[in-house]
C-alpha cells in the first residue's frame, strides 16, 4: 500500500492530504524522510568543487524540504487534534529529530564549508539576503556546538536530545490534566450564570459525556465562570483545579521535568561557553541582556503593582459586604472586577458578547488586511484535518498568495491557548513557494444553530493570531531559514500585537460589532464604553504578566534552581506579588517556557514588542488615519514582507525613523499617570 505522505500531494494549494492520511502512516514517512535530508547533506560534504554559497548554503536550506512537509502536517495534527497514537508518535520523533539536527550541527565538513565561505564572503558577490543568510547560518551552527568536539560534542547531543523529550512529555502531561478535569454543575449552580456561560458549559457537558453541564479548563470557559458565578466554594474548587495542571502528582506532573529542563539548559549553556542560559539565548534578542530585560520588567512592575493593590482593597471591601470575612482571594478577583467594571463602566459581559460573533470578527481581521494590504479572501476547499477547520484562499489583484487555514474552537484533543504557524512557509529558492498559514483558537463552541459568541478579548486573540497569520503570509524572501516569523523572539510579537489595535478602531466596531440576533450595530453609547474601558484591571493584567516574566529570567539568569517551586517563591516574595493575584503561568503549567525553547528567558518578549507596537500605531494615530496607505506600505515593506532579512532594530527604525522608550508601553495600559 502506498504512503500518502510519500507521494506528491494533488491537493488544493499543495496541502497536506489529510482526507488520505493514516496515524501509522507518519512514522515510516519521517524515517524516509529523515533518509533523504541525510542523504542531501552527505551530498553536500561530499562534493569535492569549492565551497560557493549555491552548493553549500543553498543545498543545506532544501536538505529537509520533504521532511518539513511531514512534519507541518504532523504537528498541526498533533497540537491541534491530539490522540493517544499522535501522542505516541512525538514521543518517537523527538529524539530522532534532535539527533538529526545534532549530527547536522556537529558535522565537520559541512561546517568547514560554511566557515570557508564565512572567511571570504567579502569576495563572494552576495546580496544582501544572502550575507544575511550567510552569517545567520553560521551562527547557528555555532550556537549549536559546530566548534565543540569530543566528549563535550557527544555530551550536548545528549543534552539537546533529553531536552526533546522533556518537552514533549511537558506538554502531553498539560494536555492529560487540562481534558481530564471537569466540574459538573447542578440547576442551583448555573444561578448567576448568563446564557452563553450556561450553554459553553452545556456543549462541553455533552463533548465530555456527563449528562449535563460542566466547567472544564478551557480558558475560555473557566474564565467567564470565575467572572460571573455567585458561588465562591464553586469558584475556589474550579481556580485551584485551574491553576495545580501539571502540579497533581503521579505520571502527568511537570515539576519534576521542570527540574531537570533547567538543570540541562544551564548545562548546555556552559558547554557553549556561556555563563548562563539566559547569556546564551538574549544573545540574538533585541535585548541582548538579561539586565536589559529585568530594566524593561521593572519599570512596568512598580506602577502595574501599585494600582493592582489599589484595585484589590476595592474588591476586598466587596466581598466583605457580600458577607465573606477574611482576605480576597485570587478565585474572587475576576467576579469582584466584573461587578465593579458592571457598575463603574455600565459594561455587562453578557451584553457586549452578542456583538462580537466569531464570523464577523473574521470578516473583521479580513477587511482590515483588504484595506491595509490590499489582500482578499476567499473560501478554500479541502482537505480538512477536522470539520472545525476552515480555508481562505489569500488573493492580492488576482495573485495567490497564501492559503489561511482557521480552527477556532476548543476541544477536547486541542492543547490550550492560541498560536500561529506555517504548515508551509514562504520561500522561492525551489519555486515560487507560498505559504500556508494556521491560525488555531480555543473559543467556546456554541450550540448547533447559535452562532458563536466571542469576548472582547477573545476578539483581541483572533487579531492577535491574525497579525501573526500576515507577517507569514506578506512575506517576500528567497529563503525559508529568515522567511515569515523567523525573527528575534523579541521582535516575532510586533505584528501580532500591533494588529490588535485595528479592533479598537471606532469605524471597524462600528461595521462588524453587530448583534447576533437583530444585526443592529453596536450603539454608539455602548461603543464609547467599552473603548472607554480598554484599559480597566490592567494593573491586574500587567502584574499577572510581568510576574511570570520575571520568574522565567530568574529560573535561567543563574544557576538553576535546586527546586524551580521554591524559586518561583522566592521571585514572588521579593517583588511584593499581591496576595490575590497569581502568575498568568506557574511552573508546573508554563507551556511558553518547558515545551520548548522558544520563549525560554523569553517570556518578557511580548512586553517588548508591546513597547515597539505601541509606538508603531501612534504613528498612524500621529497622521490621524489608522487606514493611512503610505504607512500600510511602509509597515509592510519594513516589517511584514522583511522576515528575518535584517536586524530587527534597524527594520523597526526604517518604518519608524528611531526607536521607542517605554512610556508608550505605560500609556497604552493606562499606567503612565500611576507611574
Amino acid at each position: 500500500m502506498t504512503n500518502p505522505l510519500l507521494e506528491e500531494w494533488q491537493t488544493p494549494f499543495g496541502l497536506p492530504p489529510f482526507d488520505k492520511i493514516k496515524d501509522e502512516d507518519f512514522s515510516p514517512a519521517v524515517d524516509a524522510a529523515l533518509a533523504e535530508a541525510r542523504a542531501a547533506i552527505a551530498a553536500i560534504t561530499a562534493n569535492q568543487d569549492e565551497p560557493t554559497f549555491a552548493n553549500t548554503i543553498e543545498a543545506l536550506e532544501l536538505a529537509d524540504e520533504h521532511l518539513s512537509a511531514i512534519l507541518g502536517a504532523f504537528y498541526a495534527l498533533a497540537g491541534a487534534d491530539s490522540n493517544p497514537a499522535r501522542q505516541a508518535l512525538q514521543r518517537e520523533f523527538a529524539p530522532k529529530l534532535s539527533a538529526y539536527s545534532s549530527e547536522v550541527a556537529s558535522n565537520a565538513a559541512l561546517f568547514a564549508r560554511i566557515d570557508a565561505l564565512w572567511q571570504k564572503k567579502d569576495a563572494l558577490g552576495l546580496s544582501d539576503e544572502q550575507s544575511r543568510v550567510l552569517m545567520l547560518t553560521r551562527r547557528g551552527f555555532v550556537r549549536s556546538g559546530a566548534l565543540l568536539e569530543g566528549a563535550e560534542a557527544e555530551r550536548l547531543k545528549d543534552v539537546k536530545s533529553r531536552l526533546a523529550v522533556l518537552g514533549t512529555e511537558f506538554t502531553q502531561n498539560l494536555l492529560a490534566d487540562e481534558s481530564g478535569w471537569f466540574m459538573p454543575l447542578g440547576q442551583d449552580d448555573l444561578v448567576g450564570l448568563p446564557d452563553f456561560v450556561v450553554h459553553a458549559a452545556e456543549a462541553a457537558g455533552e463533548e465530555k459525556g456527563a449528562g449535563g453541564p460542566v466547567v472544564t479548563l478551557s480558558r475560555s470557559l473557566i474564565v467567564p465562570f470565575l467572572q460571573f458565578s455567585p458561588r465562591r466554594e464553586l469558584r475556589e474548587k474550579a481556580y485551584e483545579a485551574w491553576v495545580a495542571r501539571g502540579a497533581n502528582g503521579g505520571e502527568t506532573d511537570n515539576r519534576g521535568i521542570a527540574g531537570e529542563t533547567l538543570k540541562l539548559r544551564a548545562e548546555r549553556a556552559n558547554l557553549l561557553g556561556y555563563e548562563t542560559f539566559s547569556d546564551y539565548k538574549l544573545e540574538t534578542e533585541m535585548a541582548g541582556t538579561p539586565e536589559a530585560v529585568r530594566d524593561l520588567l521593572m519599570r512596568v512592575w512598580e506602577p502595574a503593582k501599585k494600582s493592582a493593590l489599589t484595585d484589590a482593597k476595592v474588591f476586598e471591601a466587596m466581598l466583605h459586604a457580600d458577607g465573606f470575612s477574611g482576605p480576597l482571594e485570587a478565585w474572587d478577583w475576576r467576579y469582584y472586577s466584573e461587578k465593579r467594571r458592571k457598575a463603574e463602566h455600565d459594561l455587562d459581559e453578557s451584553e457586549i458578547k452578542p456583538y462580537f460573533q466569531l464570523d464577523r470578527m473574521i470578516e473583521a481581521a479580513f477587511a482590515c488586511a483588504n484595506r491595509l494590504f490590499g489582500l482578499e479572501f476567499a473560501p478554500a476547499e479541502g482537505p480538512f484535518y477536522h470539520p472545525d477547520v476552515r480555508h481562505w484562499n489569500v488573493t492580492r489583484g488576482g495573485e495567490h498568495i497564501a492559503l489561511f487555514v482557521g480552527d477556532y474552537f476548543a476541544r477536547g484533543s486541542k492543547r490550550s491557548g492560541a498560536w500561529c504557524s506555517a504548515m508551509r512557509a514562504q520561500q522561492r529558492l525551489s519555486g515560487d513557494v507560498r505559504p500556508i498559514v494556521v491560525n488555531v483558537c480555543n473559543f467556546a463552541k456554541p450550540g448547533a444553530g447559535d452562532p458563536a459568541l466571542l469576548s472582547y478579548d477573545d476578539a483581541r486573540t483572533l487579531f492577535h493570531e491574525f497579525g501573526h497569520a500576515l507577517h507569514q503570509m506578506l512575506s517576500n524572501v528567497t529563503y525559508e531559514s529568515i522567511s515569515g516569523t523567523s525573527v528575534a523572539r523579541d521582535f516575532v510579537e510586533l505584528p501580532s500585537q500591533l494588529y490588535e489595535h485595528w479592533l479598537e478602531v471606532p469605524e471597524v466596531l462600528s461595521e462588524f460589532a453587530t448583534h447576533a440576533e437583530t444585526g443592529e450595530p453596536m450603539p454608539k453609547a455602548l461603543l464609547d464604553r467599552l473603548l472607554a474601558a480598554t484599559t480597566y484591571d490592567m494593573g491586574f493584567q500587567t502584574v499577572e504578566f510581568v510576574s511570570s516574566a520575571l520568574v522565567d529570567l530568574a529560573f535561567h539568569d543563574g544557576p538553576p534552581p535546586a527546586d524551580p517551586m521554591q524559586k518561583q517563591a522566592e521571585v514572588l516574595e521579593e517583588i511584593g506579588m499581591p496576595h490575590a493575584i497569581r502568575m498568568r503561568h506557574a511552573t508546573p503549567h508554563f507551556a511558553h517556557v518547558f515545551t520548548g525553547d522558544g520563549y525560554s528567558s523569553g517570556y518578557y518578549s511580548y512586553m517588548w514588542s508591546e513597547v515597539m507596537d505601541a509606538d508603531a500605531f501612534a504613528a498612524f494615530e500621529e497622521v490621524g488615519d489608522p487606514f493611512d496607505a503610505a504607512l500600510a506600505a511602509s509597515l509592510e515593506k519594513n516589517i511584514l514582507s522583511a522576515g528575518g532579512s535584517e536586524e530587527a532594530a534597524d527594520l523597526y527604525t526604517r518604518f519608524r525613523g528611531r526607536m521607542p522608550g517605554v512610556e508608550p508601553l505605560l500609556k497604552g495600559r493606562g499606567l503612565l499617570d500611576v507611574a
